[in-house]
């Protein structure tokens, strides 16, 4: 046996072994499902799913942003509608009208920016908006630092790549932040070090499904004795993993019903959820290759911006997640809000860690209010229905 061959068998064992703690149930159900449903079936259902339904077909006007490593940064504007005529030749002969106010959406951890395809959908019109990948995922570049220099991710990092996707795409004007799970983080670290930013333009911030810190006592649903075990093997498991990453994605996409399960326990909460945005979801996590995995995952034990927080003080905010949320509990959003006590806080029966596409409506409405509270839609504006997908611009 080869070098390489035995140390592919050692990573993988190592990884069966925490992945059959973090798996148990979503195993079973996959046991079951195999016991009626033959594995060409299952991956005609896959295809089937993907071409099915407008998840993620949303295009906007694509732009590039470069961090202060050199890493590129990807993201794509949603612009206002038009304003009519006769508004046009007014401020043709008046002042200058003022930047619109832009809402700018961070995603979260193995996701991109079409998690937010519902909400994306509904303000498509209604008010600028920009939408953009955190490095390494979707269509952003791999971080430079990691890949030339073998630098950590960091939280730290992940605010500075937001501002510099701010100075690229809204460098005037009001703004209102919108972060899911790592993306709140990224906001987060964005407030700790630009203050000046926060007090100067941001009107309203919205934080989902996120914490600000103390993950390392996260217990993902699972018995004290299987929690230590997986928090015991786990970086080193993803280490060795990364190190082999062209083997593992052979051997992820051998078990894609396996990784199917646990994606669908620790992103959902409902039974009901639909197959299609069950599948999108699945897709999006799937295209975040394993030694990006993990190099972030050890930023998160060292996440810890409760101090920050304190910047948001006196603005609207919106502060969501789900009851059920394994990934970041909604204790950490209860502690947000009692850190913000002006804040709306909006716990969301039934759902889990992607609230935003298992349980669109809600998000979108909450939204919708925060959005008016800041003044960045006016109060008798309409979004349309939260699960349109329109007519995908190019870009």
């Amino acid at each position: 046996m080869s070098e390489a061959g035995g140390g592919w068998r050692r990573a993988t064992g190592v990884a069966g072994v925490a992945l059959g703690v973090l798996a148990t149930g979503a195993a079973a159900g996959v046991a079951i499902e195999r016991m009626t449903v033959g594995r060409g079936m299952r991956k005609k259902a896959r295809l089937a799913l993907d071409s099915a339904g407008p998840y993620g077909a949303l295009r906007g006007t694509p732009g590039k942003a470069y961090a202060d490593d050199g890493t590129e940064l990807y993201y794509e504007a949603d612009d206002l509608d038009p304003a009519p005529a006769p508004e046009r030749r007014r401020r043709l002969f008046g002042r200058r009208a003022p930047a619109p106010v832009t809402v700018v959406f961070s995603h979260g951890y193995c996701l991109n920016q079409d998690c937010w395809h519902f909400q994306r959908a509904a303000l498509r019109g209604v008010v600028r908006t920009v939408y953009w990948d955190q490095r390494s995922h979707g269509r952003s570049a791999r971080g430079a630092a990691q890949l030339e220099r073998g630098e950590p991710v960091t939280i730290e990092q992940l605010g500075r790549d937001l501002k510099a996707v701010i100075d690229a795409a809204a460098p005037e004007g009001p703004l209102v932040l919108v972060g899911h799970s790592m993306g709140g983080m990224t906001v987060m670290a964005l407030a700790d070090q630009y203050p000046e930013l926060i007090a100067e333009r941001v009107v309203g911030v919205a934080l989902v499904g996120t914490s600000p810190g103390r993950l390392g006592e996260v217990n993902f649903g699972l018995p004290v004795a299987g929690v230590n075990a997986v928090r015991r093997v786990l970086p080193g498991v993803l280490k060795a993993l990364g190190q082999r990453a062209e083997l593992v994605e052979k051997g992820r996409r051998a078990t894609a019903d396996l990784f199917a399960g646990i994606i669908k326990r620790y992103s959902f909460a409902s039974r009901d959820v639909d197959p299609a945005v069950a599948r999108f979801a699945e897709r999006m996590i799937e295209g975040t290759p394993i030694d990006v995995v993990a190099e972030y995952y050890p930023a998160f034990d060292a996440h810890d911006k409760t101090e920050a927080l304190a910047r948001f003080a006196g603005l609207p905010v919106l502060v969501l997640a789900g009851v059920d949320d394994l990934v970041t509990p909604s204790e950490h959003s209860e502690e947000i809000a009692g850190l913000l006590p002006e804040a709306e806080l909006v716990l969301v029966p039934d759902a889990g860690h992607l609230v935003m596409l298992e349980h669109p409506e809600v998000v979108t409405d909450r939204l919708a209010d925060l959005l008016t509270r800041a003044g960045a839609v006016p109060a008798g504006a309409t979004v349309k229905g939260y699960g349109s997908s329109s007519t995908a611009r190019p870009g």
